[in-house]
């Protein structure tokens, strides 16, 4: 692909986009006559920055629609200047000028952040293509370039990312177990957050498979929390890409990691493993343990229960009762974990009622099975009859 954009290598490009840009904006931020005289701070700047500027970018054809936003800018000032007058017409000739000198501000600033963008994602593929030869500086780029997307959706932007094609390059960084760990995972931040700049256009291009084999390699509760995050964007069909691959072994073992941030983050995952699964897929995990492995946790210090919270009274005690429930779940993220699990599988997209059904049959089964006495079953089994529908 042909170089289409400034190099962000080059400071003097840069301070004078970051100059413009930042002129541009305050001037758009006050469309008023008195800010758009040409003695008024923004106006000011961008005539300064146009007549400096004319040397760097008349040598670079890639700033050329700048050049001609500069330029539609001066002859508008000039215009502004020359109807100075208090009759009907300079008053006409003044409002449409200040209107029009808001909107190529607005067009400025528009095609800085452009140019600018296209040479963050220049400078991120380059680095991408090498990731051993400078970690900090690609961490940084990452970084920026998370930073960034995260803004929210720009057809520009989008239009920059899909030409240069970084997402693909990002998941084989991604995918790359020669990278280090640190780089892999802001990589998959940066995937996370295109997805949610465009689900529609970028969901489909995720590799699944690779993908969630990455993620799970490297064991850390960023990596999870991404997994988690990529369930919520494409629902089922990632939940069975999971089961097929033969993964969620993987995940059910990683909640008797001693790293409590670790298991936070698998069981938030298994939660929307529950809601999105299918059949097949909440039958593997039941088989695998789950419902074991959860009693044992609210069973721990980092559990309990929150039945006697409130949570199922009258909607004045709910409230109260929700309150107190967060607060709790602060300090206990495995409380009443069962329930929360099974409530999650009644209200989730995955199963039939009949199925609903008959996990949940299932589910007290294993209650009764795994308590170490009467009473903590009893109250677990509560919990998940009272926590979902009949």
């Amino acid at each position: 692909m042909e170089d289409s954009s400034p190099k962000e290598d080059d400071p003097g490009v840069l301070k004078l986009l970051e100059a413009l840009k930042q002129a541009s904006h305050e001037l758009q931020a006050h469309p008023t006559y008195k800010s758009v005289q040409s003695n008024s701070s923004p106006i000011k700047a961008l005539l300064e920055l146009e007549t400096e500027s004319d040397s760097i970018i008349s040598k670079d054809p890639h700033l050329s629609t700048l050049s001609r936003h500069l330029a539609e800018l001066k002859i508008l000032v000039e215009t502004l200047e020359r109807n100075r007058g208090y009759g009907l017409r300079s008053f006409l000739t003044r409002r449409v000028s200040t209107h029009s000198i808001s909107r190529v501000a607005g067009s400025i600033e528009s095609e800085v952040q452009a140019l600018m963008d296209r040479g963050s994602i220049d400078s991120l593929i380059n680095a991408l293509k090498d990731p051993w030869k400078d970690e900090d500086e690609l961490a940084r780029l990452l970084s920026q370039f998370e930073v960034r997307v995260s803004q929210g959706f720009n057809p520009e932007l989008q239009d920059s990312v899909l030409k240069s094609k970084a997402f693909s390059v990002l998941q084989t960084v991604l995918c790359d177990p020669n990278c280090s760990k640190q780089i892999r995972e802001q990589a998959a931040f940066c995937v996370a957050a295109l997805i949610r700049f465009n689900k529609d256009v970028f969901v489909g291009q995720v590799n699944m498979g690779d993908t969630i084999q990455a993620l799970l390699e490297m064991k850390s509760a960023h990596s999870v929390k991404i997994l988690c995050e990529l369930i919520k964007f494409i629902k089922s069909p990632f939940v069975d890409e999971i089961l097929c691959n033969g993964e969620l072994p993987k995940i059910l073992t990683l909640l008797e990691s001693k790293d409590l941030s670790m298991k936070v983050v698998v069981f938030d995952c298994i939660l929307e493993i529950g809601y999105f699964g299918r059949k097949e897929a909440v039958e593997a995990m039941l088989n695998g343990g789950l419902i074991e492995k959860l009693v044992e946790l609210q069973r721990s210090e980092f559990g309990g229960d929150l039945i006697g919270m409130g949570k199922y009274g009258n909607e004045n005690e709910e409230s109260e009762g929700q309150k107190r429930e967060k607060k709790f779940l602060e300090n206990h993220p495995f409380a009443s974990c069962v329930a929360r699990f099974a409530v999650q599988l009644e209200v989730g997209e995955g199963l039939r009622k009949r199925e609903k059904r008959a996990f949940k049959a299932e589910i007290l089964e294993k209650v009764r099975e795994a308590s170490v006495n009467d009473a903590e079953a009893a109250t677990i089994i509560a919990e998940v009859l009272w926590g979902s529908s009949p």
